[in-house]
């Protein structure tokens, strides 16, 4: 399991795990509960940088939102 702390966000941390490029986890802690829990269950399965890409830069807070903040947590975790 990985655990990435989240910056800018309601959400204050992401847990996901990922086995070979694929989605098998992810939980939001906090955050708005719909949304978070909506776009958590949506990820899985799905090949993890596509996910990364398709949700970089989306902005709610300022410069950042909870799937920002997913795709700078999908390549923190390869790093």
């Amino acid at each position: 399991m990985f655990t990435y702390k989240t910056n800018g966000t309601c959400s204050t941390q992401i847990d996901l795990e990922i086995q070979d490029g694929v989605i098998t986890y992810c939980k939001f802690t906090r955050g708005c509960k719909g949304n978070t829990e909506g776009l958590a269950r949506s990820v899985i399965g799905r090949k993890a940088e596509e996910i990364a890409e398709l949700l970089q830069g989306i902005e709610c807070r300022g410069n950042t939102s909870c799937p920002d903040q997913l795709s700078k947590a999908i390549r923190a975790y390869h790093d």
